[in-house]
């Protein structure tokens, strides 16, 4: 009897020992790169909303007042003339810096709705909000003047602080001939880096949706970063992979439960919110991640956090199995950090596809360029896009240039290179919603190049089989 359990025990301890090194496959060690949260100043301390909005505007304009004074200097010459609108003189030749506003008809307004829902019957759902009755109006502290001439106002937006050359008309009109935008800021050199490591850009997760696809594609989007799924190549390839940074709507819009609130809660009280079992899924795909790459989770429009920008970082609470491991960061929107000597800039997307409602400009690469020449990340708030009431400093003036500016949930993957007149350069990247594109993206640390990666699936015409194509 003791001889046959010594017997058990030795093969049991034989089973349980690590196995040989010559049976052991290649491992590949990932490589982490240096990093450094640059988000500080979008973190939120006490909170107080009992300050008016305007504040917003008289701090926006009176920081990037110098900035635009320098570029017109530069552009227009050294002695151009800089006024204020109360120095106006009509017919003179000057310059102006302010702060434009849009006067649209097609705006949304609370008060209009409240003061015709009587009279007029409901409006159908626009994308945009743009015609052309409106007026492009110049502000600085004590006046407002319209403009027109050579400036485009369907491009334009509120909030944007740009300077104008020309001259003011009988007609009490001022007609641009030129104008300049702060452009972008001075830049930090960017590190050489000796080999090739890569951050991968994903955004739009839409967890809580019933669509099984993406819950596939996303399954493998994990497997392929944590060197599961593949090859020796695929997954020496995988560890290549420094970093993982995800770009809001982590949720799906389905789980906002917005038909649930209207209910008395005497009958929603035994109902468990959507989000619930969304952030718990959530949660085990983070797990699996952060056990094998630093990851930076932001919020977005979806996520259970403030809506108005910035968006303050989820709490950890909310991540009971992922938040024990180091390598969980939890981000605020928008984000901003140094890694390995890059520094990368971004937001969720609110801010473009705010800009998009009320521009004629379509492209979200677009408006991500547009929003780095003004120098601003979110022009249109608080106007349109809602954010917190600061009184004494903007936060989303943009003061160190980024080599990497990105946005999330955009409908298709693009990039662009940048330059600024001063040497900069920028790589501009839309990230795809992934729920609905099964996309994401890798940015090369050390040529600035992004590669797209997509997880497909697609169904046979003739069986129920389906099958998952991978391509990079």
């Amino acid at each position: 009897m003791f001889s046959d359990l010594s017997a058990q025990k030795k093969e049991g301890s034989s089973l349980l020992c690590r196995p040989d090194s010559e049976d052991q496959g290649p491992v590949f060690d990932r490589v982490l790169p240096a990093y450094t949260p640059c988000s500080e100043h979008f973190r939120l301390g006490e909170r107080s909303f009992n300050r008016q909005y305007a504040h917003i505007y008289a701090t926006r304009l009176m920081q990037m007042r110098p900035l635009l004074t320098e570029r017109a200097q530069q552009k227009w010459g050294a002695d151009v003339r800089i006024r204020k609108l109360c120095d106006l003189q009509t017919g003179e030749q000057c310059c102006i810096v302010g702060t434009l506003f849009k006067h649209m008809e097609l705006q949304p307004s609370i008060l209009k709705e409240i003061s015709e829902e009587h009279n007029l019957l409901p409006q159908p759902p626009r994308t945009k909000f743009i015609s052309e009755t409106d007026d492009l109006i110049l502000e600085d502290e004590l006046q407002r003047i319209k403009l027109e001439g050579k400036i485009d106002k369907d491009k334009c937006v509120t909030g944007s602080v740009i300077a104008i050359y020309g001259a003011e008309k009988n007609d009490g009109k001022f007609t641009v001939e030129d104008y300049c935008t702060a452009d972008l800021p001075l830049q930090t050199a960017r590190p050489a880096l000796s080999s090739d490591k890569f951050v991968l850009l994903a955004s739009g997760l839409g967890l809580g949706s019933s669509h099984a696809d993406s819950m596939l594609g996303l399954q493998l989007l994990v497997d392929m970063v944590t060197g599961q799924l593949g090859d020796q190549g695929e997954q020496s390839g995988a560890a290549t992979i420094s970093r993982v940074l995800l770009a809001g709507n982590l949720l799906s819009q389905s789980t906002q439960d917005k038909e649930a609130s209207t209910k008395p809660k005497y009958l929603t009280k035994k109902t468990q919110a959507g989000s619930v079992e969304a952030i718990r899924l959530l949660d085990e795909l983070l797990l699996q991640l952060v056990a094998s790459v630093p990851v930076d989770v932001m919020p977005g429009q979806y996520d259970p956090t403030n809506y108005t920008l910035p968006q303050q970082p989820l709490h950890r609470c909310m991540f009971p199995l992922s938040s024990v491991y180091p390598t969980l960061q939890l981000a605020s929107n928008p984000y901003q950090a140094n890694i390995d000597g890059v520094r990368f800039l971004g937001t969720s997307g609110q801010n473009v596809c705010d800009i998009q409602k009320y521009s004629s400009m379509d492209s979200h690469l677009e408006i991500l360029e547009n929003t780095l020449r003004l120098r601003h990340l979110a022009p249109t708030a608080p106007d349109t896009l809602g954010c917190y009431p600061f009184y004494q400093k903007d936060p989303f003036i943009l003061e160190e240039c980024p080599h990497v500016y990105f946005s999330g949930n955009a409908p298709s993957l693009e990039s662009k290179l940048i330059k600024g007149p001063d040497g900069q350069e920028v790589l501009l990247i839309t990230v795809p919603e992934f729920s609905s594109t099964q996309m994401a993206c890798l940015v090369n640390l050390r040529t600035l190049e992004c590669e797209p990666i997509s997880f497909s699936a697609f169904s046979a015409d003739d069986d129920d089989e389906s099958e998952m194509n991978i391509s990079h």
